[in-house]
């Protein structure tokens, strides 16, 4: 439609996570775990983690503050801020209103948006709504900023080594350098409990790992068969994805993710072959000749043939997304879009240049969506790569924690999470120059915010 604003997308990224890292190998010892259980096992490097000087609401101010400084912005010129996070320190008070604080020297109080909450996939939700807002009859000219982020934490055992802790901030609008790619999104949706926050006191999830992961496979097939379906079945394949990023709640899911769309493709492919061709997958293992989707869930051998099939496309479409991914880890909301991030940073921009990025956002519960960006070469795409340099150069300045370091942090973290009045103790040299950090709750749970200077 000729009223549509042209080339809506994404026109400049910001993203953080903190100073501290806990490294995973050791991490294995300490657990006292098989050698490469977490890092062979997993594919994670590192693990970012926050003490309790850091919440969601400071996250998401870091975040958003440094978006609107690095690129120029002034608080006056925005119009929407959506929030995707399952980080709450408050069931009613939304991180949004605490980003108001930054609108209030300029007098700006007209901003629309709220926080969206589904597990991982609140950020996804809250980038379709900032376009939506943009392509719509509300929309009144100014900028729209998607913020989302997670500090992801877990009780002793084995999903803590799946943890992380990070925030993206997005400034969405016309003349993009990454454009959504217009009807080409698909969705799917169920009610399962693999992964939930029923005990209101504490930030640990219960996780039901297998079920997890069947739902995320799952998820991941239906959005597949939408999207290619939206894209021109039968004849989409992966091939015509330059690049594919996953939420990533550790890597080597992201490395099964990539070969389960083979496994689609293969299928597919099955189902109408050409008359005067053989077979489509007769050179394949018996293995894959006979897999099907709903079959192979759970089934090790089907994985290992597909994870052999696609490690080419693997590394050419999927691995240089895993930069963030497995040094900081699972950042839940953020966690896809650190992945997008990476890809960014990790490919020349001679070759980012017209390519068609995959988008894949899984939220347990669960909510899921894929769908494309196109990117757009020129100035604005080198500015946003060129704006986003900081965040190799805090990756490799982080300071390293041990162990035993990091699960007092922990059990300090979960101690001090409902006190009140409270005031931590620790010293603001842990947190990059330029971070929000809650300086102090009172004794109505009121919490303020203070910001280390540069």
């Amino acid at each position: 439609m000729e009223h549509w604003p042209a080339d809506v997308g994404i026109k400049a990224i910001d993203f953080v996570f903190p100073k501290m890292y806990v490294d995973q190998a050791e991490l294995e010892r300490f657990d006292g775990v098989s050698a490469g259980k977490y890092t062979e096992g997993l594919g994670q490097k590192q693990m970012g983690f926050s003490s309790e000087l850091e919440d969601i609401n400071s996250l998401c101010l870091t975040a958003f503050s440094q978006l609107v400084e690095r690129n120029g912005l002034r608080y006056e010129e925005i119009g929407r801020v959506d929030v995707g996070t399952e980080t709450i320190v408050d069931k009613s008070k939304s991180v949004k209103t605490v980003l108001m604080e930054l609108f209030a020297e300029c007098g700006n109080h007209d901003v629309e948006g709220l926080d969206t909450t589904n597990a991982c996939y609140g950020g996804t939700a809250a980038l379709f709504n900032a376009v939506a807002w943009v392509e719509s009859s509300a929309w009144d000219g100014r900028a729209a900023v998607v913020v989302a982020g997670d500090i992801a934490v877990y009780a002793k055992g084995n999903a803590r080594p799946t943890g992380g802790c990070g925030a993206v901030a997005m400034l969405v609008g016309p003349g993009a350098p990454l454009v959504l790619e217009r009807g080409l999104r698909a969705t799917y949706m169920a009610n399962v409990y693999d992964f939930y926050k029923p005990d209101l006191t504490s930030e640990y999830p219960v996780v039901d790992g297998p079920l997890s992961i069947k739902c995320y496979l799952k998820a991941l097939d239906n959005c597949y068969e939408g999207y290619a379906r939206r894209a021109g079945r039968p004849h989409f394949d992966l091939e015509q994805a330059d690049a594919v990023v996953f939420h990533s709640p550790f890597c080597k899911l992201v490395q099964k993710s990539l070969a389960r769309l083979a496994l689609n493709d293969l299928v597919r492919a099955r189902s109408a072959p050409s008359a005067s061709a053989a077979p489509p997958d007769a050179h394949l293992p018996e293995a894959l000749r006979n897999a099907t989707l709903e079959g192979s869930y759970g089934d090790r051998q089907v994985e290992k043939e597909l994870m052999a099939l696609s490690r080419d496309a693997f590394e050419r479409k999927t691995a240089r997304s895993l930069l963030l991914a497995s040094r900081v880890g699972n950042m839940y909301t953020a966690s896809v879009y650190s992945c997008l991030l990476s890809h960014l940073l990790e490919t020349p921009l001679a070759q980012l240049a017209g390519q068609r990025i995959v988008v894949f956002s899984y939220g347990s519960g669960l909510a899921s969506s894929m769908y494309s960006l196109r990117v757009k070469g020129g100035a604005e795409l080198e500015t946003l790569v060129e704006r986003c340099a900081h965040v190799r150069q805090n990756l490799d300045s982080r300071v390293a924690v041990s162990p035993q370091q990091f699960s007092d942090i922990l059990e300090q973290r979960q101690k001090s999470l409902h006190a009140a009045p409270y005031a931590s103790q620790r010293s603001t040299d842990e947190l990059f120059a330029g971070t929000w950090y809650l300086a102090a709750i009172d004794e109505k749970h009121r919490r303020t915010y203070a910001r280390k200077s540069s």
